[in-house]
């Protein structure tokens, strides 16, 4: 079994929650046309992040559990909660913030409507938690696995000069072992589909969503700061090194090629793709 460290995070709940994308409005409103919400229930969000899909999804629900294992994760979350509260918000779903592995969270069977975890099953002791989800799903209840493309996935110039210079410069902060290689391998033996129907599960398929978007250099920087590989306790001293390296591989592709526009303030347009698994409890 694939372990992941569980510090991966630290110190990126900053950039995680202004540099990482949002999902698609479109995506999360199939989803909960999909599963058909009562609009009273209870959401988990397993690795919630800063709360990409809590907060989103809040507003079909009485209580969401937004769960993570970072504390700095959860301090963001907190801290939204409090600032809406502040405000005086429209008076959703509860939000309540849990620092907890997704392994060993305590709830009681039959708790939630949907569960969702978005960018980050393949982190999880898979086995273990789809054998929990389970348990924690009312009967006929869903749980949502959700994913997007990472900008340095793609076959456009500025998306391989990216993923090279992230890869160089892993290997240069001795960095490449933070992820542990056996992961994909661990899911291509064992799709997640194959594992949730193996744990219960109805297995309901896979919708996709696709979005185009623009970065500019500054949210390309922060959102490699945003990741597990090199955030910012592994750039350390040498982050302004690699920010001008990263700009000089990227500023030759920038849209506009190499007008004059381009250069003062290069942006990359790529397709992102959103998708979400879709599994049910039997009711």
């Amino acid at each position: 079994m694939t372990r992941f460290a569980s510090d991966l995070y630290q110190g990126t709940a900053d950039y995680y929650d202004r540099y990482r994308l949002p999902y698609p409005a479109a995506m999360l409103s199939d989803l909960v046309a999909r599963t058909r919400l009562s609009g009273h229930g209870r959401l988990l969000d397993l690795a919630c992040g800063t709360g990409q899909l809590a907060f989103p999804l809040s507003g079909h629900f009485d209580e969401v559990w937004a769960v993570d294992r970072e504390p700095d994760m959860i301090e963001a979350v907190r801290a939204k909660v409090e600032t809406e509260a502040e405000a005086g918000g429209a008076g959703g779903a509860a939000v309540i913030p849990v620092v907890s592995d997704a392994e060993n969270l305590d709830a009681a069977p039959d708790s939630f409507e949907l569960a969702v975890i978005g960018n980050a099953f393949h982190r999880l002791e898979r086995a273990e938690v789809a054998r929990r989800l389970l348990d924690w799903l009312a009967p006929g209840g869903h749980l949502a696995l959700c994913w997007s493309t990472s900008p340095w996935v793609g076959e456009a110039a500025w998306q391989r000069s990216l993923a090279d210079t992230l890869h160089r410069w892993q290997q240069r902060l001795g960095a490449e072992s933070r992820n542990p290689a056996s992961a994909a391998q661990d899911r291509q033996n064992l799709p997640d589909a194959e594992m949730l129907s193996a744990s219960g599960f109805e297995v309901l398929g896979r919708h996709t969503f696709a979005v185009e978007h623009t970065w500019s250099l500054e949210d390309l920087l922060g959102h490699v700061r945003s990741t597990s590989f090199l955030p910012p306790l592994v750039l350390g001293d040498q982050a302004a090194a690699f920010d001008a390296d990263l700009a000089a591989s990227l500023r030759p592709h920038a849209d506009g090629g190499g007008s004059t526009a381009a250069a003062d303030a290069p942006a990359f347009t790529e397709a992102v793709s959103c998708a979400y698994d879709l599994a049910r409890k039997p009711a």
